[in-house]
């Protein structure tokens, strides 16, 4: 059972300031569909709204998906654009800024986790892959796979909250490792139960790479979870580490997991041609980290201000304003700019896909502790005030908003 604490801690968690606190009665009562008033938060002139009316409350999760609202598109707002490009960065803006391969992934499959359905998921990465020149991905040519909680095609109620971060996560995978399958998973509610399920269903099918963009406060039943779900050796599963600033979210404290954090990432006239910083936009949104009150500490860890698992391991683009392209029709109007660690998670699930299979046994959330040279470190920003410092500040070297740093090339995601 979640504590009092942890489910009032999970609705803050949940909502990114105060006012959208103040929808959190009407949301959590809404139906899978159902729309409720966003709030929107603005910086340096981007504003964006939290795409899941579903809140984080008890053993319910939220997603991490951040929709930006005041984009305007250079291409037509449905289908594909020859010879434009979308706001928002694309698979070669990404791929360059982390030093990846283009057309990578063959022969991985990864799978995305997320609640409730959405319709138009397949069609809708078909014209995001479409309109980079990337390869189709469908179920009629064995790339792409869409299945209930438990395998089969009884899909869960559609949710065009939802919708939007599993439009967010396919679309990410199709940006770092196009020619590899995807299967998406689709849980009948945003309970940790069924996303649990959802998680072993994915592992069950095949899937060596999983993502997980939602979360929400710790409990004490945390630790049951990771032995019922997420103690999967020889597979890579990726979480984000939460939208809320400084504070610890689970399922990215298990320690089982790989918790990924947010950068902002933005063009710059170094030899890299990018730089990066911790993404922060006020003191109650922006990439998470911590300290877990409950998941115990992994032996690849060394940092020696937190005794329990510290939070996060490695970080990618998640700022929404210097968000990703993303293409969403169920509950969206075509073309968007997305940011959040709903992000970032399926990013460098898809890195370590680059990287190939991990061995049978093996720890995969371990590899960028062993290959920290093949990582750009992340030096500059903070995520809120804490002590020691270096779990919510940058620095050089280890730090908890993004870890051991962002993706250059794949070398540090295999063993």
């Amino acid at each position: 059972m979640r504590t009092p604490t942890s489910r009032a801690r999970r609705s803050v968690l949940a909502a990114t300031g105060t006012a959208a606190l103040a929808l959190s009665a009407f949301a959590a009562a809404a139906p899978a569909g159902a729309a409720s008033t966003p709030t929107t938060y603005s910086q340096g002139g981007t504003s964006w709204v939290r795409s899941c009316a579903t809140l984080a409350k008890g053993d319910t999760m939220a997603c991490h998906a951040l929709k930006v609202t005041s984009t305007a598109e250079p291409v037509r707002a449905l289908g594909v654009s020859a010879g434009l490009l979308p706001s928002g960065l694309g698979p070669s803006d990404l791929l360059g800024a982390y030093k990846l391969p283009a057309n990578g992934g063959a022969g991985m499959t990864i799978a995305i986790v997320d609640a409730y359905d959405d319709p138009s998921a397949e069609a809708d990465m078909g014209v995001y892959r479409a309109q980079y020149g990337l390869p189709a991905c469908t179920t009629a040519n064995g790339c792409f796979k869409k299945v209930d909680q438990n395998g089969g095609t009884s899909y869960p109620a559609k949710n065009t909250g939802w919708a939007g971060e599993i439009s967010l996560d396919v679309d990410m995978v199709s940006a770092i490792a196009p020619k590899a399958k995807i299967v998406l998973v689709e849980a009948k509610s945003a309970s940790m139960a069924n996303l649990g399920t959802s998680v072993n269903t994915a592992v069950s099918l095949g899937a060596r790479f999983v993502s997980n963009s939602y979360g929400g406060g710790e409990s004490s039943a945390d630790t049951s979870y990771d032995t019922s779900y997420f103690n999967h050796p020889g597979v890579a599963i990726t979480v984000s580490s939460g939208d809320s600033a400084y504070g610890a979210e689970y399922p990215a404290a298990s320690r089982y997991v790989t918790a990924v954090g947010g950068t902002a990432l933005k063009r710059d006239s170094s030899s890299r041609g990018w730089s990066e910083s911790v993404w922060l936009t006020n003191s109650t949104e922006g990439t998470g980290s911590g300290c877990s009150a409950y998941d115990a500490k992994p032996s690849w860890q060394k940092d020696t201000g937190c005794k329990k698992r510290t939070i996060a391991d490695v970080s990618a683009v998640a700022d929404p304003a210097t968000g990703v392209a993303v293409y969403q029709t169920y509950g969206g109007s075509g073309w968007a700019v997305y940011g959040g660690t709903s992000a970032s998670s399926p990013i460098i699930a898809s890195v370590y896909a680059l990287g190939g299979a991990p061995s049978a046994g093996s720890s995969p959330a371990s590899f960028p502790y062993a290959h920290t040279g093949s990582l750009f470190d992340v030096t500059t920003g903070s995520n809120g005030s804490c002590s020691p410092a270096y779990l919510c500040k940058a620095a050089a070297g280890y730090d908890g908003p993004t870890g051991l740093g962002t993706p250059n090339g794949t070398a540090a995601f295999h063993g």
